[in-house]
Formats: structure tokens, C-alpha cells, sequence
């Protein structure tokens, strides 16, 4: 079903990237949008190791909410910030792109809790975190992606 990565030679093992979508906090997510068109835009994800699962919270209308809801298969690309070796111009970049299932979360519990860990990738201020999970957790509309198939690979931009 998922085609297999061409260039083998620059294929990432599944621990790599499981540590660039841990590590990483932003990737492009991308639908089926209106009209059969793509739409893709970007997205602060978390991903769940105890569940092998990812995760983003969205506004609770709009054109992301309705083409996840019409269609529910998903892809996300999350890449890091690459890095050049020495005497060398070109970026080499490792990408990860997973294809997977989008379900909204209802279980409050589980909002909380993934958006209490989502946060802390972005601050260590705990007062913070909770003040924000203590206005906002009933008004955060939270996606939960199932992965599929995952692939990852480096890319050196030569």
C-alpha cells in the first residue's frame, strides 16, 4: 500500500525518527481539502512514545477540523534544522513523513495530559502551563494521529 523509499542509502532507521518527531516542534500537516485539493499548513505536534501516537490541537471550526472530519487520512512531515559538514555549502537535512489516522480526542483527561506535555516542549514554566491548561483545556479541540507507515530520510542539498 505505501510505496517503498527509493534511495535507501538515505534511510533513516524508526529510532531516528521517532527522536526528530520527539525533538522537533513543528512539521506540515497535510489533508484532503475542499475540491479534492491539498491543504497542508503547519502544525505544533507531540509525539507519544507510551502510545506511538501524535498529536496537535486545532480550532474547534474551520477548513482543517472539516477535511479531517471528511476524510481522515493524514500526513505529516516534520524535518530538522540540518546541518553543513565542514567546507561544504550544502544543507543536509533528515525529514520524517508519517501517514496515518486522524480521530479527535473527547476524554478530557487525555486533553489535559497531552497538552500539558506538548506545552513543555516549548517551556519549562510549569506556573504557566497549568494557568494556560486551567483557562483553555475545555475550549482546545485536540487530533490524535494513528501512524500507518513511516519513513524518514537524509537529504543532502547538493
Amino acid at each position: 500500500m505505501f510505496r517503498e523509499m527509493i534511495r535507501k542509502k538515505q534511510q533513516l532507521t524508526k529510532e531516528e525518527c521517532v527522536g526528530i518527531l520527539k525533538k522537533e516542534k513543528r512539521g506540515v500537516l497535510s489533508v484532503m481539502g475542499d475540491e479534492g485539493y491539498p491543504y497542508g499548513f503547519p502544525v505544533n505536534h507531540f509525539y507519544n512514545e507510551e502510545d506511538g501516537k501524535l498529536y496537535f490541537h486545532c480550532g474547534k471550526v474551520g477548513h482543517k477540523l472539516d477535511s479531517i472530519k471528511r476524510c481522515d487520512k493524514v500526513s505529516i512531515c516534520v524535518y530538522d534544522e540540518g546541518y553543513r559538514n565542514d567546507g561544504e555549502w550544502a544543507l543536509n537535512i533528515r525529514s520524517v513523513i508519517v501517514f496515518g489516522r486522524a480521530v479527535i480526542v473527547t476524554d478530557m483527561d487525555r486533553i489535559v495530559d497531552i497538552s500539558r506535555k506538548l506545552s513543555y516542549k516549548f517551556t519549562e514554566n510549569a506556573d504557566y502551563i497549568e494557568d494556560e491548561i486551567a483557562k483553555y483545556a475545555g475550549a482546545t479541540l485536540l487530533v490524535e494521529i494513528t501512524p500507518e507507515h513511516m519513513t524518514g530520510k537524509l537529504v543532502n542539498e547538493s
